[in-house]
């Protein structure tokens, strides 16, 4: 076959070929050098230039219909499909398309660091643009308005759906993209980085017929991927599990997702009473953001249902009060609340440039560690497998509280944050900062990740 491959190769270009041994990696790059992201870029640019006397593609686009841009600009589709297929490729979770004076810039956020990938032409931006809102559904005419819409994108036989937000700005409209992977948000509550003690506390929590669930976390902690895999944890054909989003995230076909429209006054709480005549058994709730949501989350608790949903607190003891000041009354707490989920994401050493690395006694002392501590700290030096950052992918890091019996009598709506939290740890709660100690102390995560977390 490879010979075969060879001679087509020789009679198409007409050349003699010389069979060299190479790198997968450095096969990939050239090619990317030559027919990637920067090489179509160019012959877009030429392609504008050579085809109107415009500056700008902006004022080109005006004198197209939107068939004609995403039919007849070739390199303009193959430039949006390189971005997508890049960020895909690389595991990013967001890309930004950035309007500048001279330039647009591209910037991904991959493991959860935003940088810049790529710098396109200014002249391209605007047909750019309006292939991703074609791509999306949205009205490609409207400049001056920020507008909402979803693409899904096939990738090697796997779909995923990307949430596009359009933006005016002072040098043009700025795009981000939002990728979700429905694959990893449904891999099982096993890969979200739960230690086993902790994974069968949670395991417990979803056991329970009815009552409150709360995963908690600043945005970008994984809140969402938790809830999913949660879900799907608990999904089975004779359970009915009704979702309310804003906007719905990932499509599942076994979940009955709901979206809600605020233009329409159809809020989160406004779903969920519609929804408790729907005979639910597993309701998830995006997000308790107001006291009329948190008050109708409580009462389906109480009415035998199992509510899953999220805040936006520091801690799992913190959740408590956050409830008090949504006005949800102590003793509806303690009777419904079942557990309190905390969790940050934090990023995971390269495995191909791991290397062993040392810390200095008072590093080690910032973390509460003690200077002799048996640890395997590790470190990643930079490859190519991991963009030279020394990180390769994500993990978890948990503080999971159980409302037990203890924990019930204090919630009163004195006692203190502290206190909770240190009964939780008499009873065996590690919180955010021991976990992810503990993860630096086996090797999967860095101190300098740990010291990011710590210090929120």
């Amino acid at each position: 076959e490879t010979g075969e491959a060879l001679e087509q190769i020789k009679r198409l270009s007409g050349l003699s070929i010389n069979k060299v041994m190479a790198a997968r990696g450095d096969i990939e790059r050239t090619i990317n050098q030559f027919y990637g992201f920067r090489a179509t870029m160019r012959e877009a640019e030429k392609g504008i230039s050579s085809s109107a006397a415009l500056s700008d593609l902006e004022q080109l686009s005006h004198l197209k219909s939107e068939e004609e841009i995403s039919s007849s600009d070739k390199h303009i589709q193959n430039a949006v499909e390189l971005i997508l297929h890049y960020a895909l490729t690389n595991r990013a979770s967001d890309i930004h398309l950035e309007p500048k004076r001279e330039e647009t810039l591209v910037r991904m956020r991959i493991d959860g660091a935003l940088n810049e990938t790529q710098r396109m032409p200014r002249a391209v931006h605007g047909a750019v643009l309006s292939r991703i809102k074609i791509l999306a559904r949205l009205d490609v005419s409207e400049k001056r308005r920020p507008q909402d819409g979803r693409i899904k994108v096939q990738k090697e036989g796997k779909e995923s759906e990307m949430r596009v937000s359009i933006l005016p700005t002072v040098f043009g409209e700025k795009a981000v993209i939002r990728i979700f992977d429905a694959e990893m948000a449904l891999r099982g509550l096993g890969a979200l980085g739960l230690y086993p003690e902790e994974l069968e506390r949670y395991q417990r929590f979803l056991a329970r017929p009815h009552g409150v669930i709360l995963v908690t976390g600043p945005t970008g902690s994984g809140k969402t991927n938790t809830l999913y895999s949660s879900l799907k944890y608990v999904e089975s054909p004779n359970r009915n599990i009704v979702t309310i989003e804003d906007p719905v995230e990932m499509v599942v076909p076994e979940f009955n997702q709901v979206a809600v429209q605020p233009v329409i006054d159809f809020t989160f709480a406004t779903a969920l009473r519609a929804i408790l005549r729907q005979d639910p058994d597993v309701i998830m709730i995006g997000e308790i953001r107001d006291r009329e949501t948190a008050q109708n989350a409580v009462q389906a608790a109480l009415t035998g249902h199992l509510v899953l949903s999220t805040l936006h607190t520091n801690d799992t003891a913190s959740s408590l009060t956050r409830l008090y000041d949504l006005g949800i009354e102590p003793y509806l707490v303690k009777s419904s609340l079942i557990g309190v989920v905390a969790q940050r994401l934090v990023r995971t050493i390269c495995p191909r440039c791991i290397a062993d690395t040392e810390h200095t006694a008072d590093e080690l002392k910032s973390l509460g560690l003690p200077p002799n501590a048996s640890m395997n700290l590790k470190k990643g030096t930079g490859c190519d497998h991991c963009r030279n950052t020394g990180y390769y992918g994500r993990t978890g890091v948990h503080e999971v509280l159980e409302v037990s019996d203890g924990i019930r009598q204090l919630i009163d709506g004195k006692t203190s944050d502290t206190v909770i939290s240190g009964m939780a740890r008499k009873e065996g709660m590690r919180t955010l900062k021991e976990n992810a100690a503990r993860k630096m102390a086996e090797g999967i995560t860095t101190f300098e990740e740990v010291l990011r977390l710590t210090s929120v």
